[in-house]
This record gives structure tokens, C-alpha cells and sequence, in this order.
């Protein structure tokens, strides 16, 4: 009868019932396996195990929120009496967002066919969830078709993660046609189709949806920064973050980051200096964003700059924002900074600030050293990747060490059983190349397990056209002809052999076929950072710019005095034969590099060190103008091309003219 008292509690059941809040309390303080194998055994010595409330908060918690004890969750589950489908549910989340997701997958069919459960609205979420990690189409259709049988394909949070999946997947029409079909969407559907859409790359229907969007969180707004600027829809970028309601350190940090890679590098310092102006707070992205900006374009006096900043805001104890000083350092061509840098970590240093310092010493043609610091790396019990030995191979081709090398390209499998990749291979290619074991490379590129690509090929023609071999470079370029045939800097290498050679009517037939293919040489551009400006100069362009102006008179004052005091003579052997003399050699003073090295001896204070970064090889001649800079002008120059950098000082550079 209603109000009529129940049985009396016994005293154990009272004292198991005043524990089981402090059990609970015990298992979301648990932080290690280890802690939560002891709460486990505290509850089957009291008999909690049983409560099912208990079992799926102890499953819930080893499945989701530690990284270790996914395994023993499965356990768990396995060896659960009378599991139910949250306990499934559970596990299926946990190994959805795990390394191998295909295994969410097997424990959701599990959950029927072992368990005689039948899935809901959660468990279709985390197993399409896991469908969307695996970028898996078949599974995510068949998922899909089972949502729609079981009727949750309406339900919001299972049609949400359909468009996330869907959006992973690449297929922007199912994840339309899903969200179409919604008779209510929330703000996270809408962010869901619009981040399916950017996946995708369509750019325009994002940013029709966005328009028809009557309410939009931040999460909106970042999403459509984030997606512009990944594909390289600047304009739009810009112009949504001009009208954010509200931005948070996200947004700036979108912003940092992808003006960054996409070159933008004066804008990406410009939104950082803003960032720190309006006072908002800086986070791990923004800060290694900004560093790789200065890194890219060889911003030596703003890193300094930011490394100070850094010093005096306390941001140092951050691995990754050493990681990236030390890369900025060492691409600004500082490589006793970076090695600084490294030196005075503060935590344990990873295998990415091995790997950064090793990169940087074998840029800077230091392959002794970097051999040496792979061996300490060793000693200390990092160890090392396949991408550490790419590091170490492009140090020993840029150095001439061919034994060295061929050593470590052994040692990688039968040593530290890494196989080798495309990449190490190429870097094989490129040390016999450099040496000068021209068809020694051939025959290995031939030989190769993977097929060369036409990076290889393009590697050893290079060579080819370094060493003036013309019967292999006529070789390697029918191969290339295969593969990439409308490369402008194929033909240009192949054309330089020819006219080194004085075969001129190669020369011109090589021109005409780049006309017939209507393939446009890649223009040569350098920075130099000026009183912490960037500025950029383009090869063979006069412009009536004041800046291009004032470059082209102080390269005119230079050369001449080159000419008197250092002898200086141009270097026209490989421009076209139909020009002028007069003609060959304005286009050879018109190389981008000479330009910003001029610029920087006209604006720069004496005793000032001038670096420039330039997007192609360096040539001969500007090889050679250099060193004679160098000596007449009394000042250390300091160039990082494609592969390297060139330390020029006394008439001497430290590439010791191997490059």
C-alpha cells in the first residue's frame, strides 16, 4: 500500500550504500590503469561490480578518458554478466577515436550478434564517427542504410554525424542531401555541412550555405576562416574575419597560420603584432605559426624579436615552441642559435628537435656534425625515424660524404628496421648526383624497388645539367617527359646542358617546344628582411617601383666596382644564343638574388649581416658574384636557395662551391 514503510535496511546494505557515492568519486579521480585496476578490485570486494550503474561508469571510463585502457575496457565488456547497450556504446566510442577505428566498427556489430542488442541513436553516432576516421565510404553507406532501417536517420545527432562523415569522405552531395532532409537542424548541423563542404573544396556552396545561416556561433565563423584559408580563398578569409562579431584566440591563430603557408608572411607578422595589441591570449598555434612565418621567409631580426617576447612571457616550457624557434633559427641560416636553442630546453627534448637541429646543420653544409649529433641522439635512447634519416642522407649528399651515406641507407633496414621510402631513395639519387657519379645514380634510380618519380628524375638531371652530361640528361629527360611533361624547369635544365655545350640549335629547339606547350618558366623571386620589413624581388622585372629602382642603381654601382677591383666577368654560357651580348648580360645582372643582395648593401648598416632567401637554385654566376661581394664590400652575405645555404665571407662560401 502507498505509505506503507519497506523492509528494513540491514546494516551492510547501509554502509554498501553510503560507499558507492565514494567509489564513484574514487573512479573519476582515477588517472592511471594502475589506480583504476585498484578501484576495479575495491568494487568486487564490496560487490559493486554488479550495479550496472557502476560496471558502465567503470567501462565509460576506462574506454574514454585515459589513453591506455582502451584494452582493458574491452576486457571489461567481454567478461561483463549482463552487459547493456550503454556499456557497448562505451566501448565503441572509446575505439572510434583510437588508432585503429576499424575495430569501433567490429564491436558495434558485436553489440548484436553477441550481445543480442539492438543499436541506438548512440551507437550508430560513434560507429559513424569511426566510419568518418577511416575516410571509409563502403562502411559509412552501409552504416547509413542500417540508421535508416532501425528509423534514426532523422535523429539529429545520428544525421549530424552522417553529414561529418560524409564531409570526410569528400562526398559534399550525400552530406547536402542529408542535411536537406532535416526537418530541424541546429547550429551544429549547419556547422557540420558547412565544414563537409570546405572538405570538399566547395568554397561557394560553404559560403551560400554560411549567407542562409540566420544564427552563427564562433564555431561558424571559424570553420568558414579555417576553410578559406585552406583553400587559398584569401579574399574571403579576410573579409569574413573583418566581420566577426566576436574572435577568440582560434580565429587569430587560423589567420597566423594561414597566411603562413600560403606566403602571406608581412600579413601573418601583421596579425600577430594585432593579436598582441588587443590584448588577446596567445596560444600554442599562434606562437609555432608566427615562428614558421619568420622560418619560411628567412625573418632573422623579427624572430629575434619573438624569442625574446617568448623568454619574458614564459612560453619556453612549450616543447613544440622550441621546436619551432630552433627551426627559425636555423632556416634564418643562425645555426650556433638553433643549436642554443636546443641546448637550453627545458624538458626532454623530442625527436622532432633532433630531427629540426639535424635538418638545420645539413642545410648549412655542416655533414660531420650532423652525423656527430645523430649518434648522441642514439646514446640518449631517442629512436630515430624515417624522417630523421631523410636528414641524415641530404647532409651526406651535400657534403660529398658517398660512403657515409651508402653506410646509412644500410643501416636503415637492417639496423633500425625502418624501410626506406620514396624519399630516401631520392636522397641516394641526389648523393651519387652531387658527386659527380652521374651514371652510378642512373643505374640506381633504375633499380629501385619503388618506381622514381619525376622528383628523382628531376633530381639527377640537375646534375646533369651541374656536370654538363648530355647524353644522360637526354635520358633522364625522355623519362620526365613521361611523367611530368609540362615542367618549365625540366626544360630549362635540359636547355642549360645544351648551351653550355654551345649547341645551340638544341637550345632552340627546346625553347620552341616549351612555346608549343605554352609552358611559362618559373619566375625567380628573393626576400631579404630590412628593418623588419620583407621585401621581395622578382627576376628580370623593372618595375617603376622606387624600392625595384633603387636595387637595379646600387646593382649597377656594384657590378661596376666588381668589374674593377675583383675582375668580375658575367657568366653567360647558358642564356639563349639569340641575344646580344650587351643583352646576355643584363639578364644575367637581373637574377633576384643580386637585386636584394644590393638592396640590403644600400639600406643595411656596415658590419650588418645580409640574408637572403631565394625560391630557386642559385646560379654560377651569381655563385661566383657573390664571394666577390663578400671580399670588395667587406660584409657577410648569407643566401638560403631551394636546397641549402651559402655563407659567403672573405671571397670564401661554405658550401666550399659542392652544391
Amino acid at each position: 500500500m502507498e505509505g506503507t514503510p519497506g523492509p528494513p535496511w540491514t546494516e551492510e546494505q547501509h554502509e554498501m550504500n553510503n560507499s558507492l557515492p565514494l567509489c564513484l568519486s574514487y573512479l573519476t579521480h582515477a588517472k592511471t590503469l594502475t589506480s583504476v585496476k585498484q578501484v576495479h578490485a575495491n568494487l568486487l570486494k564490496t560487490g559493486f561490480h554488479a550495479d550496472r550503474l557502476v560496471a558502465g561508469r567503470l567501462l565509460l571510463h576506462c574506454a574514454t578518458a585515459l589513453s591506455d585502457s582502451l584494452d582493458y575496457a574491452c576486457s571489461l565488456l567481454r567478461h561483463a554478466p549482463d552487459p547493456d547497450v550503454f556499456m557497448c556504446n562505451a566501448v565503441i566510442r572509446g575505439l572510434a577515436e583510437s588508432d585503429n577505428p576499424l575495430n569501433a566498427i567490429s564491436a558495434f556489430v558485436e553489440t548484436r550478434r553477441d550481445f543480442g542488442l539492438p543499436p541506438d541513436s548512440y551507437s550508430f553516432a560513434f560507429a559513424l564517427k569511426a566510419a568518418a576516421n577511416l575516410r571509409s565510404f563502403r562502411v559509412g553507406i552501409q552504416l547509413h542504410c542500417q540508421a535508416l532501417s532501425y528509423g534514426f536517420d532523422s535523429h539529429i545527432f545520428v544525421g549530424t554525424t552522417l553529414i561529418s562523415m560524409y564531409g570526410e569522405c569528400r562526398c559534399v552531395g550525400l552530406a547536402r542531401k542529408v542535411f536537406d532532409e532535416m526537418r530541424q537542424p541546429n547550429i551544429v548541423a549547419w556547422n557540420a555541412v558547412l565544414t563537409a563542404c570546405l572538405r570538399g573544396e566547395d568554397v561557394k556552396g560553404a559560403s551560400e550555405l554560411f549567407n542562409l545561416m540566420t544564427f552563427k556561433n564562433l564555431t561558424s565563423w571559424n570553420v568558414m576562416l579555417a576553410g578559406c584559408m585552406k583553400s587559398g580563398e584569401l579574399e574571403l578569409a579576410r573579409k569574413a574575419f573583418s566581420e566577426m562579431p566576436m574572435k577568440d584566440d582560434v580565429s587569430w591563430s587560423t589567420m597566423i597560420v594561414g597566411f603562413s603557408h600560403t606566403g602571406y608572411f608581412d600579413e601573418a607578422f601583421g596579425h600577430f603584432r594585432e593579436l598582441r595589441r588587443v590584448g588577446m591570449t596567445l596560444n600554442e598555434v599562434s606562437l609555432t605559426g608566427v615562428l614558421s612565418a619568420c622560418a619560411q621567409a628567412g625573418a632573422f631580426e623579427f624572430g629575434k624579436i619573438l624569442h625574446g617576447f617568448l623568454e619574458k612571457a614564459g612560453f619556453l616550457w612549450m616543447v613544440s615552441v622550441n621546436n619551432a624557434l630552433l627551426d627559425t633559427y636555423a632556416k634564418c641560416g643562425d645555426i650556433a642559435m638553433a643549436r642554443l636553442v636546443f641546448e637550453r630546453m627545458p624538458q626532454k627534448r623530442t625527436i622532432v628537435s633532433w630531427t629540426s637541429l639535424l635538418a638545420g646543420l645539413a642545410m648549412h653544409g655542416h655533414g660531420d656534425e650532423a652525423i656527430q649529433l645523430f649518434h648522441e641522439m642514439a646514446s640518449t635512447g631517442v629512436m630515430p625515424d624515417g624522417i630523421i634519416f631523410i636528414s641524415l642522407l641530404y647532409a651526406c649528399s651535400h657534403t660529398g660524404l658517398v660512403k657515409e651515406g651508402c653506410t646509412y641507407f644500410y643501416e636503415m633496414r637492417n639496423v633500425y628496421n625502418i624501410e626506406p621510402s620514396i624519399e630516401h631513395y631520392g636522397c641516394m639519387v641526389d648523393l651519387y648526383g652531387r658527386a659527380g657519379q652521374l651514371w652510378k645514380a642512373y643505374e640506381f634510380a633504375c633499380q629501385m624497388p619503388i618506381p622514381a618519380n619525376a622528383i628523382i628524375w628531376r633530381t639527377l638531371l640537375g646534375a646533369c645539367s651541374f656536370y654538363g652530361n648530355i647524353e644522360l640528361a637526354e635520358k633522364v629527360k625522355l623519362k620526365l617527359s613521361e611523367l611530368d611533361p609540362y615542367n618549365s624547369g625540366d626544360h630549362i635544365l635540359l636547355s642549360n646542358v645544351y648551351a653550355v655545350a654551345g649547341k645551340w640549335k638544341d637550345v632552340a629547339a627546346v625553347r620552341r617546344s616549351m612555346n608549343d606547350l605554352k609552358i611559362q618558366k618559373t619566375p625567380g623571386w628573393s626576400m631579404i628582411e630590412v628593418d623588419k620589413v620583407m621585401y621581395t624581388f622578382l627576376a628580370g622585372v623593372k618595375q617603376d617601383d622606387k624600392i625595384i629602382v633603387e636595387a637595379y642603381e646600387k646593382l649597377k654601382e656594384i657590378i661596376l666596382r666588381l668589374r674593377l677591383e675583383g675582375g668580375y666577368a658575367p657568366e653567360v654560357g647558358k642564356v639563349f644564343y639569340d641575344l646580344e651580348e650587351e643583352e646576355k648580360e643584363d639578364s644575367i645582372s637581373s637574377h633576384s638574388e643580386k637585386l636584394a643582395v644590393a638592396f640590403g648593401i644600400g639600406r643595411l648598416c656596415k658590419g650588418k649581416k645580409i640574408r637572403v632567401v631565394k625560391n630557386l637554385r642559385i646560379c654560377r654566376d651569381c655563385h661566383v658574384m657573390m664571394k666577390l661581394i663578400s671580399d670588395v664590400y667587406n660584409v657577410e652575405i648569407v643566401v638560403r636557395d631551394r636546397s641549402r645555404f651559402h655563407s659567403f665571407k672573405d671571397g670564401f662560401c661554405s658550401c666550399r662551391d659542392y652544391w
